[in-house]
């Protein structure tokens, strides 16, 4: 039997289409192994958390209520669902998350090692370097963003593991996040792609960290471009498609080669 938890958080801030999305993929796309799949719902009244139970009334599932009436993003919520289940391991996933092809689970833990950390999409993206000088006036407001990002995110290229879709234990999760905070959506970018987040902790301890693809391939750092899970070529390698993901595919092709240059340089 797997030990291997699927997390699927659903907040306030989410639309009810967005939980029919998941239902509809999570049913149709077999994740071919075992596991318990575990719906985290946060700062929802009782009503709300009533009206999703009835859509998930079909799909075994435990509830999970986050009593936090603080927003401390998905990050905050993984925290207190890994300290309640420590003996796991957990592929967590937003609420604008899904899959889409077969044996989706499958592939994604054929390639976990002991420590690692395995994503379904990454990018080379830095927040310091997109920061962009528009109107003279604003000089000293743009000195003083420019200086905290600085403080906060190395320049380009930034490797990160993007946290729309991934898979890791729950001890090595409490472990990064235990002196962290997640107040604001700043500290949020920070913990995906700021220095000290959760692909720098993995780096830091010489944690493999990985990305995976349909193709049951696994790639480095080096060569997560190529996996073409995100804004890359036609993307149709990615396993686990997310709001980012389904924009770039509507992109026309000038639109998607700067978005690529954007996200993996030239």
């Amino acid at each position: 039997m797997s030990n291997i938890i699927v997390c699927y958080l659903f907040t306030k801030f989410d639309t009810s289409s967005s939980i029919d999305q998941f239902i509809n993929h999570y049913t149709e796309f077999n994740a071919g192994l075992n596991h318990k799949l575990l719906i985290c719902y946060k700062m929802l009244d009782s009503e709300s958390i009533k009206f999703c139970e009835l859509k998930l009334k079909n799909i075994p599932h435990t509830k999970y209520v986050d009593t936090t009436e603080k927003n401390d993003f998905d990050f905050g919520s993984y925290f207190r669902v890994c300290k309640n289940y420590p003996n796991n391991k957990f592929f967590f996933l937003n609420a604008k998350s899904y899959p889409i092809v077969n044996n989706w689970l499958k592939i994604i833990n054929n390639h976990y090692k002991y420590n690692s950390l395995v994503g379904t999409t990454a990018s080379y993206e830095s927040a310091l370097t997109s920061l962009k000088f528009k109107k003279f006036y604003k000089i000293f407001s743009f000195l003083l963003r420019f200086i905290r990002f600085k403080n906060n995110f190395n320049k380009f290229p930034n490797p990160h593991i993007r946290t729309t879709g991934f898979l890791i234990n729950a001890i090595d999760y409490i472990e990064f996040y235990k002196d962290k905070v997640c107040n604001n959506k700043f500290d949020a970018w920070k913990l995906e792609s700021g220095k000290f987040s959760i692909t720098a902790h993995f780096k830091s301890k010489d944690y493999p960290v990985i990305i995976v693809n349909l193709d049951n391939a696994s790639f480095n750092l080096k060569f997560w471009k190529i996996s073409q899970t995100y804004n890359f070529l036609n993307q149709d390698k990615t396993i686990i498609s997310d709001s980012h993901c389904r924009k770039y595919l509507n992109l026309n092709t000038n639109e998607r080669l700067i978005s690529q240059s954007k996200t993996w340089g030239e």
